[in-house]
Parts: structure tokens; sequence; C-alpha cells
């Protein structure tokens, strides 16, 4: 720094030397503009090697000594050099990245670790923000189902009909606070009404290197049977098999309360204690259900695995919920004359409900069977009444996608597909096929059925799908307005769209 002020000065005598009109004796006027002149150049030139030294020190000093225990490190002056956007990789390379509600505890904590990081990203047709240092994370998320269904060939008039609906018109929010802390939030707007489905706070952790655990409070989503357990974006069907939906808590898929989950490389077990939904009877005592499920993958290669499943449920019912009375839909959704009942039933005390999972995939070709009882128990001396379901369905992926089969949760998820349509490719075409049974004879009134689907699902990209299903069915009745032997043919059409 001195000799720089040194060569200024010297320039600046030599300029008045070489100069005429400066060597002669200047008035006190020019000596003052001379001197402010050259006080300017030398500020300017302070002010460039400052900036030199300071990012030269930056780049070259070696690297700090450790720092105390509870010292701050000084901050950094320097730039930050630009980072690639980090990829968080699903629970399966078949399916796509889960949003940040599942990321699991490793994923979370390498996000914490890159606070230079992305702050934005985009999945599944919406964006994921998280904070600069990892610590936050927000994505909105719904889901838009639209379905249109007509029935021919019953016997009876009233059943041959053609309907639409939306199947699923969702909006909400899933987010985290550092690497244990997450939550999610959804309501469904379908048939013109506003209902609270998802809505629970969460904690996550890890146990060991291979070992890690959730719990989570709020209105939860049952964790039962394997269709029972995917989301109504994610079946392979329009409508989950009658082992879902007849082998089922007296609340349904949903009710207030705690779970807790554990996971392993090859495995889950989750445990959950809940009462009635949300808007549920709040003059009487809730419903209690504690229920219970668990998966094995005892194969499991990058192109094939094996599916081993189990679960149980027992309820004990409130005052409010004595009517155990079912009508379950068997050949599409939006058809309900098309159900198989089991007359009046009155009088329920409590239910206990169980099932099992075999299934898996090589390849683009899946199979997965399923089998669940139910047993209700009356008041009076009246014997329980047993429920009896079971499915059997298969899938292909004629574009060689590999089945979006989640080894973490023992479910599908969204498919991961290979060349999208709006990329320029074809998309990923999935022939389904499935045959259910449902059986309620056990009651004097209490009618059976079963169905055939034949199905084609069209995913265009990774959250968007077209699907149709064209199910044989047939009923038999022995209550309500549409008795007796009944067959009849379901063609039913859906567009979805998952972000």
């Amino acid at each position: 720094m001195t000799s720089l002020l040194l060569r200024g000065g010297c320039a600046a005598l030599a300029l008045i030397a070489a100069t005429p009109a400066l060597a002669q004796a200047p008035s006190a006027e020019e000596l003052v503009a001379l001197v402010k002149a050259q006080a300017a150049e030398i500020a300017s030139l302070k002010a460039r090697l400052d900036k030199l030294e300071g990012q030269g020190l930056a780049q070259n000093a070696a690297p700090a000594p450790a720092q105390q225990s509870g010292q701050q490190p000084a901050p950094q002056v320097a730039q930050q050099q630009a980072t690639p956007p980090l990829v968080i990789a699903p629970f399966a390379p078949q399916i796509v990245p889960p949003g940040p509600a599942d990321l699991d505890v490793a994923q979370a904590r390498a996000v914490a670790a890159n606070p230079a990081g992305v702050t934005t990203e985009w999945g599944a047709g919406l964006p994921v923000f998280r904070s600069a240092d990892g610590v936050f994370t927000y994505k909105p998320r719904g889901r838009i189902l639209v379905d249109v269904s007509s029935t021919m060939g019953s016997r009876y008039n009233g059943r041959n009909t053609t309907t639409t609906g939306m199947r699923a018109l969702r909006l909400g929010l899933e987010g985290g606070v550092g690497p244990h802390f997450f939550y999610q939030f959804e309501s469904d707007f379908s048939e013109n009404e506003v209902d609270i489905v998802t809505a629970f706070l969460g904690w996550r952790n890890r146990l060991s290197s291979k070992i890690d655990y959730d719990i989570r409070a709020g209105h939860l989503f049952n964790d039962r049977a394997f269709e029972g357990s995917t989301g109504s974006d994610s079946t392979p069907f329009l409508e989950r098999s009658t082992v879902s939906t007849a082998i089922i808590p007296q609340r349904g898929f949903y009710g207030i309360g705690i779970m807790g989950r554990m996971f392993g490389p090859n495995w889950h077990a989750s445990l959950s204690v809940t009462g009635d939904r949300i808007d549920g009877e709040q003059a009487t005592n809730d419903s209690r259900t504690v229920l219970a499920r668990a998966h094995w993958n005892p194969i499991k290669t990058d192109r094939s695995l094996l599916h081993v499943g189990a679960w149980g449920f027992d309820e004990a019912l409130s005052a409010a919920a004595t009517t155990l009375t079912r009508s379950t839909v068997i050949g599409g959704r939006f058809n309900g004359a098309v159900r198989v009942g089991t007359g009046e039933l009155l009088g329920g005390k409590s239910t206990t409900g169980y099932g099992v999972e075999l299934g898996g995939y090589t390849g683009s070709l899946w199979v997965m069977g399923e089998a669940g009882r139910r047993t209700a128990r009356l008041t009076g001396d009246r014997p329980d009444f047993e429920s009896k379901a079971w499915s059997l369905s298969t899938g292909f992926f004629l574009t060689g996608e590999l089945p979006p089969y989640n080894p973490r949760l023992g479910s599908f998820g969204q498919p991961n597909v290979l060349n999208p349509t709006f990329d320029g490719g074809s998309g990923a075409i999935e022939l389904t096929a499935r045959y259910e049974n449902l059986d309620y004879t056990d009651l004097v009134l209490g009618g059976d059925g079963w169905a055939g689907t034949l199905g084609v699902n069209w995913y265009l990209n990774s959250f968007t799908r077209l699907q149709l299903n064209a199910i044989h069915w047939h009923t038999d009745n022995r209550a309500g307005t549409f008795t007796g032997s009944d067959d009849g043919q379901t063609v039913s059409a859906r567009v979805g769209v998952t972000f």
C-alpha cells in the first residue's frame, strides 16, 4: 500500500516538472485543485487494491483452525459457487419421488446438509419449496379424478344407467421443519361437499443405520390391505377391490388418532389407535379401533420382488355406531344401484377384521392376491356375522416400465414413465385384469356377488393418466330393491391428474 502511494506522489511531481505551465510557481487555488485530484485518484486505487486483496485471501487462504466450542465461524466474504440441484431419490426407481411428507430421515438430512442447494424444484406438476439451509420444506398437493360410468344388461332398468362424478377433487399441502418434523393436510370437494381427509402432524427419526420410524397424530388414512393402503390416485383400477371396500372398520378409511410406523430394508410395520372420523358424532363416546399391518419382501432385486403382507383390526363400537348394515358397490363407484347388501343389521357391539396379501412382480408383470374376513358381534343371543371377500389382480406394462410398487410402504405409487407424451414419447400403457368376490350370506338377508374386470391404463406422464375398465358383474341379493340373481356389464373411464 505504501509503495503504491509513493509511486502516485512521484508521478504527480514528474507531471509538474514535465509541464511548463505547472513548472512555474502555481497559485494557491491551482495547488488546492491539484491536491484534491491526486487524493481522489489515490482513494480509487486503494479501493481497487482492497477488493483484489480480499478476493485473493478468500481463494488462497489455508483452512481456518477448528473453532472452539461455543464460538461462531466467521462469515465468508467470497461468493458461493453454484452447486448442482439436489436430486431426491424415490423409495424405488420405478416410482416418482415422494413429497416432503414422505421423505425418509437420510434424505431430509441430505437436504439440511446442503445449505447452498436449490430452493425450488418441480415435480409431479407443482413446485417443492425448500429453504436455502434445507430446514423448511413445503409443497402444495392435490388430485382431480373425473369419472364416467355406463351400465347395461341388467334385468332391472333401474340399474342400467349412465352417470358421471368426481372420484376425488382434493387440495392440500405438505411439508416439514428440519429432518424430523413433518405435516400434511388435504380437503376433498367432490360431491359438492367439503370433507377433510388427511390432516396430521408427524415426527421421524432413526433407530439404526437400517431402521427408521415415524409417529403421526391427526386424521389418518388406514394402513389396511394392499389396495386399501394405496391412494385413490394410484390404484390400477378405477375402484379398490371388495377386500378393501367391505372388510373395513365401521368408521371407514379414516379416523382421528395416532399411528406409529417402522421401516426396515425390506419390510414395514404399523400400529394405530383411532376414534371416529373428524366429522363424527360428538354427543357420545367415539368408537375405538386398533389396527395393525406389516409387509415383507423376502425377494427383492432390481427387476423382481415378492410381497407378503398381513393386517388386522379390532373395533369397539360406540352407542351411535351400532347399525352395521352394509351395501357394497360391485360394478364401480358411480352406479349406486349395483351393490351387494347385508339387509338391515342393527345392534352391533364390536367388529374384528383381518386379511392377508401375497403377490409381487417380475419385469413389467405384476400379480397381487388378497383375502379378508370381518366378524361382527351382535347384541342379544344372536350369533356373530361374518363377511368374506377375496380378489386376484394382475397387470402388465406394454411399454417396459416396472410396476410402481413402493417397497417402503408395501403399496402402489405413481409410476416413473420412461417416455412421457409431453416430451414427445408414447407414455406408459398398462393392461390390467381382476376377479373379486364378496359374500354376505352368513346373514339370512345377506347377498353375494362377484365381478371380473379388464382394463387399460395410459399414463401420459408420471402424474397424468387415462383409465378404462370393462366390468362384468353378478349379484344375488335377498333384500332391497334389486333382489335375486342379476348380471350386467359396466364400462367406466377416468381422467386423473395428481400434483
